[in-house]
């Protein structure tokens, strides 16, 4: 059950359940915002008339959340994080807010993170989902959508449009550019710049990022088995350090592939692609369709 903040004044019929929340006095819930039991809101919070926050959620001093926003159970928000304001898009007019913004449940946003929600030049919609954590000062672009068990790390950033998928870390000060998509379990090394997509079990690094390996740490920890890991190594080989054109190597993978579904996941994401997928070290640009060595 939510509260709405209207309903937490003195003598109002919710205040019995609105006493077992803690919301600071120099707090300011706007009218209209609706607050789960257990919420804590610490000094200095401003939060929007549209803004659901559910169950549990511990807000550190001064979080601002705006817009049409809502932010699962058991989120903890700290100091000067900023969440769904307005998208920074140039075509949005002066006044005009921006589209939803979902959290999802058990998130840890730290300070200064930002968030914006969608437009109507994207999906509409910034989604993020559960159990991630977000450090100090990443960026969650308009229109994003990112899965579950993320990490971004301090500085790393998320534009407009892109697409994060489950388990993937993204190092400090990674960028990820506009529409580019990380696969799942992929590991963005620090610093890289991702123009590119790095399909799922990637190892990415570099300035302009470039392929380096597997992500077999990452499999290890996150309990895949030896032939899972054997499997995924080579349709890397085939796909990315084999000989031929783009479709004669997809061609090749799924057939090794064999119906194996990690295999096809990661088959079928550098088939999908709509920017290019990003190269492993040594080899030229992705992009160009008659090249040796494009993907």
């Amino acid at each position: 059950m939510h509260l709405r903040a209207e309903q937490i004044l003195p003598g109002s019929k919710g205040l019995e359940q609105a006493e077992r929340m803690e919301i600071h006095p120099d707090a300011r819930v706007a009218a209209g915002a609706e607050l789960g039991e257990g919420v804590h809101i610490d000094q200095g919070c401003i939060i929007g008339s549209k803004v659901s926050i559910g169950a549990g959620c511990f807000l550190h001093p001064r979080v601002i959340v705006e817009g049409t926003t809502s932010i699962g159970e058991g989120c903890e928000i700290f100091p000067y994080a900023v969440l769904g304001t307005k998208p920074q898009d140039k075509k949005l007019e002066l006044g005009k807010q921006g589209g939803p913004l979902v959290i999802g449940d058990r998130n840890i946003i730290r300070e200064h993170v930002t968030i914006q929600g969608g437009t109507k030049f994207g999906s509409g919609l910034t989604k993020v989902g559960d159990d991630n954590m977000l450090l100090a000062g990443s960026h969650i672009g308009h229109d994003a959508s990112i899965g579950n068990d993320v990490v971004f790390t301090n500085g790393a950033m998320a534009a407009g449009h892109s697409m994060v998928d489950d388990r993937a870390i993204l190092g400090a000060m990674v960028g990820i550019h506009q529409f580019a998509r990380v696969g799942k379990w992929a590991m963005i090394g620090a610093g890289s710049m991702l123009s590119l997509d790095a399909p799922p079990f990637a190892l990415v690094q570099g300035d302009r990022a470039r392929l380096v390996a597997v992500n077999v740490i990452g499999m290890r920890r996150g309990g895949f088995s030896t032939d899972d890991r054997k499997i995924i190594k080579q349709i890397y080989k085939i796909l990315f350090w084999g000989q031929g054109l783009r479709q004669e190597r997809l061609t090749k993978a799924r057939e090794f592939a064999d119906g194996n579904s990690l295999a096809l996941e990661v088959v079928d994401f550098v088939e999908s692609t709509k920017r290019g997928v990003l190269a492993p070290r040594g080899r030229n640009s992705t992009r160009d369709e008659s090249s040796e060595a494009e993907i």
